[in-house]
């Protein structure tokens, strides 16, 4: 029996001349997203769910899709699809996550344009029979330093284009290697630097606890006095109000948003500002992109549903159906080890170095390998799977190295995580015991045993009497309960670690608290 697919969002008819070529039988149901108890209804039938952004696969669509085996995104943004309920039900979502790059990259560019020579205001005035020639008085492009915030696929692109009219640029992201700016030709800087020498600014970076609100109040004021900021990257990434002060003052001399905090946008502080222009996230809206992201997803689920293969899955490595066993709990191992580093890392990676031991090294190693960069580069960089992940890390220049090697230790398999960076190198330890579940055995070779829990606390600390105590009581004054303590030192008296898994949140006051407590170095919340 031919596999089924349900279209619930708009798909071009090549996409769906794909799926029927392949010996896949659709449905093509384009308004069915608008309809989510229709959805729930009806998706039980389906193997196979290709959306757009209307559709919203909840957890209860999840739970009614009885015999549903993949999600395929046309589009990047997988923010509709309950991840966790989807993985949970054995529910492979794959995206689509460079069709429309070049789109978005063009955007930003229109963007600069219109608010350099103040296009929106000047057509509307002229349509209204108005001959206003010297109101608008623009400034040109070419000679101006343009600022990237966030240098990758598409911020390459932007640069691509800014330099071919003639711009200076000057980026500010923690994972472009100074050779991979060199090959793009951009000057790579911290953010300070860029904030007080761009003309413009344009934003290219995902929306995470890092980067949110990024151009806060304080770095807006750090920026040159008239600079122009584009954004057409994601909502949350520039402090709205503190913005439209700016531009009330006078400080920056204009704005262009394709997106905002909260979408659809109705009403925002930036509307109805005389040096801002809007647009409804029109950021992937071309009849090009439109078409490749469809084309692409049409093939991924087709050779999905047909031959097994697994391509851009955001919650799944691309490997088959019979190695699946054996490798899932060692890829969960992976991908937590590159998560915990990557919460703990700042500055540029330069290199990744992953020694499997024992068992697992006689597995399926580039699967386990792009686990754990996606989990490294995830905190930064939040719209990356284990299929790009490894693409990612090539581009921006960081050396990935694998080392398989016989048990030489306690452990049947043992996985180590090396993370160098410009500053420090890092290194951490787990295995899988027979109960399935990913341990920590080590970081930075002091010896430990912890499982992962939801919500942690890594602490780095002299080895002092007293510690524990103060640390706990600290918790325990803030309402925090600890759910497990695992503690390990290199020695009497020398460095010594703490990891703490704990119930809810850690207040920012509590954490405070601990990283000024006697003989501590370092204390960060992680998330799992």
């Amino acid at each position: 029996m031919a596999p089924r697919v349900l279209i619930s969002d708009a798909l071009s008819p090549a996409a769906v001349a794909i799926f029927k070529d392949r010996g896949v039988e659709v449905d093509f149901q384009p308004d069915l997203g608008k309809d989510k108890d229709k959805l729930a209804a009806i998706i039980g039938n389906y193997d196979g769910l290709a959306i757009r952004s209307a559709t919203k696969v909840t957890d209860a669509i999840i739970a009614e899709a009885k015999n549903l085996k993949v999600v395929g995104r046309a589009g990047i943004g997988v923010d509709n699809v309950d991840i966790p309920a989807a993985t949970a039900k054995g529910i492979i979502v794959m995206n689509t996550p460079f069709g429309n790059s070049i789109t978005t990259a063009e955007h930003a560019i229109a963007m600069m344009f219109a608010i350099a020579r103040e296009i929106p205001a000047a057509d509307a005035s002229t349509q209204a029979g108005k001959w206003e020639k010297n109101r608008f008085m623009g400034v040109e492009i070419t000679g101006k330093v343009l600022g990237l915030i966030g240098c990758g696929n598409i911020g390459s692109i932007v640069a691509d284009r800014a330099l071919g009219l003639k711009m200076r640029v000057l980026a500010y992201d923690p994972f472009l290697s100074p050779e991979r700016a060199l090959d793009l030709g951009v000057d790579k800087v911290e953010l300070d630097e860029l904030l007080a020498k761009a003309d413009f600014i344009t934003m290219h970076v995902p929306m995470t606890a890092q980067t949110k609100n990024i151009l806060s109040a304080e770095n807006i004021a750090k920026t040159k006095k008239g600079v122009r900021i584009v954004n057409c990257a994601r909502g949350g990434l520039v402090d709205e109000v503190a913005l439209r002060a700016a531009l009330d003052s006078g400080h920056v001399a204009g704005a262009a948003f394709d997106v905002f905090l909260e979408e659809p946008a109705k009403t925002n502080p930036l509307f109805g500002h005389p040096n801002v222009v809007c647009t409804p996230h029109l950021g992937a809206s071309t009849n090009e992109a439109q078409e490749n992201v469809a084309l692409q997803v049409a093939e991924q689920m087709s050779d999905y549903l047909i031959r097994g293969a697994i391509s851009n899955a955001v919650n799944f490595p691309s490997i088959t159906a019979e190695e699946a066993p054996k490798l899932k709990p060692f890829i969960a191992l992976a991908e937590k080890l590159g998560a915990f580093a990557g919460q703990l890392t700042t500055s540029d990676i330069k290199e990744i170095r992953i020694t499997y031991e024992g068992v697992v090294a006689g597995l399926k190693l580039k699967a386990l390998t792009a686990a754990a960069i996606a989990g490294l580069l995830r905190p930064a960089l939040a719209d990356i799977n284990v299929v790009s992940a490894p693409i990612i890390a090539k581009e921006r220049g960081i050396a990935v190295s694998e080392t398989a090697r016989v048990a030489e230790g306690d452990y049947e398999s043992l996985i180590t995580l090396t993370v160098v960076t410009a500053d420090q190198e890092r290194s951490i330890a787990g295995t899988v015991f027979h109960d399935g579940k990913p341990r920590i055995v080590a970081i930075k070779g002091i010896k430990v045993d912890a499982e992962f829990g939801p919500s942690m606390i890594y602490v780095t600390n002299e080895d002092k009497p007293g510690f524990i105590g103060r640390f706990a009581s600290t918790l325990g004054e803030a309402g925090v309960n600890i759910a497990t303590f695992a503690l390990g030192r290199d020695a009497k008296g020398g460095s010594a670690i703490a990891l703490v898994e704990v119930d809810g949140e850690v207040p920012d006051g509590a954490l405070k608290t601990i990283e000024t407590l006697p003989g501590v170095k370092q204390a960060k919340v992680l998330k799992f």
